[in-house]
């Protein structure tokens, strides 16, 4: 007999208790408002267990080891390699060993109700909950329902893939041992951060791309990051389409390429991307459906309203944020969106907030659309944030841009033969800058000024006035403004 549903009545339902979901919960409590956490796996999300955490504590020791290679009088007193098992021990921690006992406390303190299982809309303001403990739950939402259950990997088309068991970035970052050969598939963050992280560890990687590396950032950055990983001993097959896989006997994978070449490898991690997780949602309830048989994504607006909802004429009532929103699928972004997104239900709740919200205000997430901060954690770091050249101008921007090595005093203090490189962006209308990239060892502290500047639209006439300390690598802000020009 299936046992009767609990009916509730919150002021905000949030499904999805990742980062994302957890900082809207909390805004929206700091307002004034009741909500309910709906989460099926382990609260704090892929972030805290699977992805940014456990593949920076990877990352880290590998850093670390090669900047004391790179100094001499250093390099002199380390090993030259790492103890992969004492790294795992580390990501363990890092992860607190794929518990969320402390992230459920931290829910618990913040006044927010957490609610154990699966949820699916069942109509305007209303979700089901098949609660992890066999019983079935009814929310209804007074004031708002928001989508904060992140995204899905995305599966290449390669012939052989379903059914085998390969790695997906969760089955990497949680690894209870270095495989001897991996192949990595997909030359994007993910892919080549994790390339990186198990040469480091002892493996012999392999990765595989369709095209080129990192191929949303410069080239010039890029570049260095292919000769980084090449520096590891990383075999790079660019450019490369994999036709079929198979799993032998052995359990050993055997990959097979467009020109026909072959390899075998041990382990095979896909890493290619990832969409939103709207499948199951129960979003065709409320008239939001997949169209022309691709994956379902939504509109959404500088508040995370989602366009075209039905029940929506009665009031905004339907959110989503993170990676469920397909914006931004980076986690500082997604807080970011959350916390916009909180503080807007609760505006709308109270009725402070009518319609759309000024831009830059606490209700809009702006950022999203001139500066979103993004790192890629190989050594050498990428750094970047808002807009890239063609960007630019394709919004219609009059762009001009300034680039050069970073070569500085601090720079060559920081590292022998220190390699980096640094671009800026700018709107020659304004003289403001749209965008910056850096890239180069331990450039990810330089990027919170760039996106300072960015957000806060800071005239170049005046930017030229921020000194940069001698002798950092930040002097190489200088160095840029000068070449422009100032």
């Amino acid at each position: 007999m299936t046992p009767h549903a609990v009916e509730r009545e919150v002021d905000v339902v949030v499904i999805g208790a990742g980062a994302a979901g957890e900082n809207v919960a909390d805004r929206v409590v700091q307002g004034g408002l009741t909500a309910v956490l709906v989460e099926a796996e382990l609260v704090g999300g892929e972030c805290s267990y699977w992805a940014c955490m456990p593949s920076k504590a990877l990352l880290r020791p590998g850093t670390a080891l090669h900047g004391a290679q790179s100094v001499p009088g250093a390099s002199e007193a380390v090993t030259r390699t790492l103890d992969a098992a004492a790294v795992l021990q580390r990501r363990d921690s890092f992860t607190s060993h794929w518990q969320d006992d402390s992230q459920v406390e931290w829910v618990d303190g913040a006044g927010i109700e957490l609610l154990r299982g699966t949820g699916r809309i069942t109509g305007p303001r209303t979700v089901e909950v098949a609660g992890l403990d066999g019983n079935p739950y009814q929310l209804t939402a007074r004031h708002a329902v928001v989508l904060a259950n992140g995204s899905t990997p995305i599966t290449p088309p390669v012939e052989g893939l379903s059914g085998i068991r390969y790695w997906g970035t969760r089955e990497a970052t949680s690894a209870k041992e270095v495989p001897e050969r991996l192949a990595v598939l997909g030359g994007g963050v993910a892919g080549t951060e994790l390339a990186q992280a198990f040469a480091r560890l002892g493996s012999a990687v392999m990765l595989i791309a369709r095209r080129g590396l990192l191929g949303n950032f410069p080239e010039e950055a890029a570049k260095l990051v292919e000769a980084g990983l090449r520096a590891d001993g990383v075999e790079l097959r660019l450019n490369t389409t994999t036709r079929s896989v198979r799993q032998d006997d052995d359990a050993a994978f055997t990959l097979t390429f467009g020109d026909g070449d072959t390899r075998s490898v041990d382990r095979l991690l896909v890493a290619t991307g990832r969409r939103p997780a709207l499948e199951g949602l129960g979003l065709e309830s409320v008239g939001l459906a997949a169209r022309d048989g691709k994956p379902m994504t939504l509109s959404t607006d500088s508040t995370g309203l989602v366009s075209g909802a039905a029940g929506t004429d009665d009031g905004p009532w339907l959110y989503a944020i993170g990676d469920a929103a397909g914006k931004a699928f980076l986690t500082h972004q997604g807080k970011y969106e959350a916390r916009a997104t909180g503080a807007a239900i609760a505006a709308r709740a109270k009725g402070e907030l009518q319609g759309a919200p000024e831009a830059w205000s606490r209700y809009a997430q702006t950022a999203d659309e001139h500066a979103i901060p993004n790192v890629v954690f190989t050594d050498p770091e990428v750094a970047n944030v808002g807009r890239s050249v063609k960007q630019a101008r394709k919004d219609g921007y009059s762009v001009s841009s300034v680039e050069l090595p970073i070569s500085v005093a601090g720079s060559s203090l920081h590292a022998e033969n220190y390699e980096g490189w640094a671009q800026l962006v700018i709107d020659e209308d304004r003289r403001v800058l749209l965008g910056a990239t850096f890239a180069g060892p331990d450039v990810a502290e330089l990027l919170h000024a760039a996106t300072v500047a960015v957000v806060g639209e800071v005239p170049l006439d005046r930017l030229w006035h921020a000194v940069p300390s001698y002798p950092t690598i930040s002097e190489v802000w200088l160095r840029l403004l000068e070449k422009y020009g100032l």
